[in-house]
């Protein structure tokens, strides 16, 4: 069985897509969505290890790792915009049902999917994604009272994250030092590439932003999350100090019978913790 990765591209309304594709379509598919400030990359290792029994496909937003970045005349950078867009990926690709991998701002962009389109979710795993409000406070207080009240010298403290090493810092955040050296270092140099292209910036600082309308959308996915009931996979690395850990038991609320797991990790976990994760994932994926 081949475990070969296919990078491929496509057009969405006109915009250019790229997407990662391996294993073989008879088997049942997941949609992978990244989080900030990466791309499809961060799910090659997942890719290679799963396509033997699964069809896997992994997309990079516009503006995003290799995809197309169009101006934001011709393009609304939106959480809202950005599901809609990858819902049409799907449609684009003939991808008809999936699991769903949710991550960071892979979350509010597959949530969308989710409460729109729930006929094609199969199930979801979450990765230190928000759909809960114990998820966003502490580290977020100061950036809700920066957008009630912007101010420029609120924005250059608080968006300093938009830079070479705040990039960098998304992902060693909170690490504890034995596992520092799981991070590649091609990571945060392909995003910072990615996100240095003139314009970049202001969008990202834009989509940030906009997670504010996300957050209100909490309502919406948890009663997406009682009604359908999807099959439901929960991972998070407990020394996230961007999204609370004490979010991930959250989901039993609306998903009493969805997997959870907190992780000696940070943000990202996949990376990591890969052995941990693959082990949780495969199990979970059993039932498909």
């Amino acid at each position: 069985m081949s475990r070969q990765i296919f990078n491929r591209s496509v057009k969405v309304d006109g915009i250019d897509i790229f997407y990662r594709e391996a294993g073989d379509r008879k088997n049942p598919s997941i949609l992978l969505l990244p989080g900030f400030p990466t791309s499809s990359l961060m799910f090659k290792n997942l890719m290679v290890a799963l396509s033997d029994r699964f069809h896997l496909v992994a997309p990079d937003f516009p503006g995003f790792g290799f995809s197309a970045f169009p101006d934001k005349d011709q393009f609304e950078y939106s959480f809202r915009n950005l599901g809609a867009h990858m819902n049409k990926f799907t449609d684009e690709i003939s991808l008809k049902t999936f699991i769903i991998y949710l991550h960071d701002y892979g979350t509010p962009v597959g949530l969308q999917i989710c409460l729109h389109h729930p006929e094609k979710i199969e199930g979801i795993i979450v990765q230190n994604g928000n759909a809960y409000e114990e998820g966003v406070h502490g580290i977020w207080d100061e950036m809700r009272a920066y957008w009630e009240n912007p101010t420029p010298e609120k924005k250059n403290e608080l968006y300093a994250f938009l830079s070479e090493e705040g990039v960098k810092w998304q992902y060693t955040a909170g690490l504890p030092e034995e596992l520092l050296p799981t991070i590649s270092p091609e990571l945060w140099t392909l995003d910072w590439e990615s996100m240095k292209r003139p314009g970049n910036i202001d969008m990202q600082y834009e989509l940030n932003c906009d997670y504010q309308h996300h957050m209100k959308m909490f309502p919406a996915y948890q009663e997406y999350f009682r009604v359908h009931q999807p099959r439901a996979l929960v991972i998070w690395g407990k020394y996230d100090p961007f999204f609370n850990a004490e979010e991930a038991v959250c989901y039993k609320r609306d998903l009493p019978d969805a997997q959870v797991h907190l992780i000696d990790g940070s943000h990202w976990v996949l990376e990591t913790n890969f052995n941990e994760v693959l082990s949780l994932i495969s199990d979970f994926l059993k039932k498909f």
